[in-house]
């Protein structure tokens, strides 16, 4: 997988979608229930109703890409089933991708040097 970079918003659909749904289809969804523009380069996160698949799609400048993972053993670890998005940073989207638990990572907040040494 295509990791996003790090300026990149990764929004993560909440309720669970029609996986027979291409890429064509999952474009329609931001648009119509998300309510968002699906050609942005924002990522934009599945998942089925079985909770050991996801589908990935976003805009790369010149097509629509879409992954798709599905866990041979275990489920991930998703937000609770509800209308909307939930964004996710980067370091929560790698955690969420690997199948890990994406709640307990937590982003550093470097602070800015006061001076240069």
């Amino acid at each position: 997988m295509l990791m996003p970079s790090q300026g990149v918003r990764i929004l993560v659909a909440t309720r669970p979608v029609d996986f027979r749904k291409g890429h064509d289809g999952l474009a329609s969804m931001v648009q119509s229930a998300l309510a968002q523009d699906p050609f942005t380069g924002t990522v934009f996160v599945f998942r089925a109703k079985r909770a050991d698949r996801m589908k990935i799609l976003f805009w790369d400048g010149s097509g629509l890409v879409m992954t798709y993972k599905r866990l041979e053993e275990n489920s991930f670890i998703w937000p609770a089933i509800r209308d909307g998005v939930i964004t996710l940073n980067r370091p929560q989207f790698e955690a969420l991708f690997a199948g890990l638990d994406w709640r307990r990572v937590r982003s550093l907040e470097p602070r800015r040097p006061a001076a240069a040494e």
